[in-house]
């Protein structure tokens, strides 16, 4: 199950339980919509209360950052499995993609605030 709450720095996601494929592509689609409105929106995903994720989804993850990893800016991820931390892990040694892994959403959070904060003071 997927929650997307649009913030001043780009997009939080929560992913709950399973990752399947309709979570990813309500995921896409509201990364779109979110790079058409804002240059280089961050994101932070939160894979805390994650159990699980489908295999058409890691590929299709795969297809959507080879295609679109320029598109976005920072990316805070926030997991405490080690089997889903290892899992994102390899998917990004596949792509261009290199999230900052946090240990709770409050620091990531705080980091994407500061990383925002930076960019609009040079602007």
């Amino acid at each position: 199950m997927i929650t997307i709450h649009t913030q001043n720095y780009g997009l939080k996601v929560i992913l709950h339980d399973e990752f399947t494929l309709q979570d990813f592509q309500k995921l896409e689609e509201a990364l779109l919509q979110t790079n058409d409105l804002q240059h280089l929106p961050d994101l932070l995903l939160d894979l805390s209360a994650l159990k699980d994720f489908t295999v058409d989804m890691a590929f299709e993850h795969l297809r959507f950052l080879r295609k679109h990893a320029r598109h976005f800016g920072r990316t805070a991820v926030v997991v405490s499995d080690i089997w889903i931390r290892l899992g994102t892990h390899v998917a990004n040694l596949l792509t261009l993609y290199h999230p900052k892994y946090f240990n709770d959403v409050d620091s990531a959070e705080k980091w994407l605030q500061q990383s925002t904060a930076k960019s609009k003071s040079i602007v």
